[in-house]
């Protein structure tokens, strides 16, 4: 789960041309919190920061989660 949210961080970070200064400013996360994601320090980040990572990007949580590497994840964890 931590690749996936790792990944599709960076995945928007490059689809809106975003450092992690821009998403920290965009999103209200502190950029060290970010980093930490990225880096591998927070392999457990909470809803609320990923909502907020979500809302710095402008879009929803169901967004974030709809690609086919978190669907089928869900599958596998049936």
């Amino acid at each position: 789960m931590y690749e996936a949210v790792k990944n599709r961080i960076l995945e928007l970070c490059e689809q809106k041309n975003y450092t992690i200064y821009k998403l920290a400013m965009e999103s209200g996360v502190a950029p060290s919190s970010i980093k930490n994601i990225l880096y591998g320090k927070s392999k457990n980040p909470g809803i609320v920061t990923i909502k907020m990572l979500c809302d710095g990007f402008g879009i929803s949580i169901v967004e974030f989660f709809d690609t086919p590497k978190f669907r089928n994840m869900v599958q596998e964890m049936q």
